[in-house]
């Protein structure tokens, strides 16, 4: 098989350096090789409501497997998963610990349905991925890479099998929603990569600094978590995913209340109308 390439054809420069130094070049630079688009865009404003509909089953759900082996499970204590400190007792889901960090989760899956046409959207997810390296937080966390690229593959493989499976969407409407929140991820997947390798380590001095210096609950100036009285309702939706498997939607059942049969066996959307 012979090759061609168009003569004619213009050839994009991208810095290098830039890609290091600044997050506007890098993001730039995955929004197109990615062709994330507009298109993308109007597909995750189109399907917000099916995302946010699924995500306090997703939240139940992922903790559920971040609590199934010790290493993973052992953070929530240790706030480390290098530190391999003997606990005695774990956190079940029922934990108030637990309950809490399915609240910052939920926080984090919603605010993916916001617009990722705006740069703050971008600086959100590279903050996120740096505050799970201890680097400037008041309360060190440090989440090994191995174990968030597992996590977001995990999420992202929710996603698509609900999404896909969904009993009223188009076929066209499904695959640009599914297309849509992988890029996202996968974009979400380098700017967690990017504060563990060392690719670019030559331009450290001129990187672009984010400085966290806040108390549980905020990011920036806007606080993610309130206080119990402020989050009652949403804390009480939490609950009541974890205790009855239902969704705090207008959803009648929970999309996954049968995850755990075969694929072939599996209902995702079973009850909903």
């Amino acid at each position: 098989m012979e090759f061609t390439f168009e003569p004619n054809r213009p050839m994009k420069h991208v810095d290098r350096k830039a890609l290091y130094t600044r997050l506007e070049a890098r993001i730039t630079y995955l929004r197109d090789f990615l062709d994330f688009n507009s298109g993308d865009v109007e597909a995750l404003v189109a399907g917000s409501k099916y995302i946010k509909a699924l995500i306090p089953a997703v939240v139940n759900i992922v903790y559920k497997k971040l609590l199934e082996s010790d290493i993973t499970a052992r953070a929530f204590h240790t706030r480390d998963t290098a530190d391999e400190t003997p606990v005695e007792e774990f956190f079940t889901e029922d934990s108030p610990q637990i309950q809490r960090r399915k609240m910052f989760l939920r926080w984090y899956l919603i605010k993916l349905c916001s617009d990722p046409s705006q740069m703050e959207f971008w600086r959100y997810l590279n903050k996120v991925g740096m505050m799970h390296t201890a680097q400037e937080r008041l309360y060190s966390l440090n989440i090994e890479y191995i174990h968030i690229g597992a996590c977001l593959g995990f999420i992202q493989d929710i996603f698509t099998e609900a999404l896909m499976s969904h009993p009223h969407l188009s076929l066209p409407r499904k695959t640009a929603l599914v297309r849509a929140i992988s890029k996202i991820i996968w974009i979400q997947n380098d700017l967690f990569a990017k504060w563990r390798i060392r690719d670019g380590e030559e331009y450290a001095d001129e990187m672009s600094e984010i400085i966290v210096d806040e108390k549980e609950g905020y990011l920036g100036e806007k606080k993610i978590l309130g206080d119990s009285s402020a989050s009652a309702s949403s804390s009480e939706d939490d609950r009541s995913s974890v205790h009855s498997g239902t969704v705090p939607s207008s959803t009648s059942a929970c999309p996954f209340a049968d995850l755990a049969k075969p694929a072939s066996e599996t209902k995702i959307w079973a009850g909903s109308n």
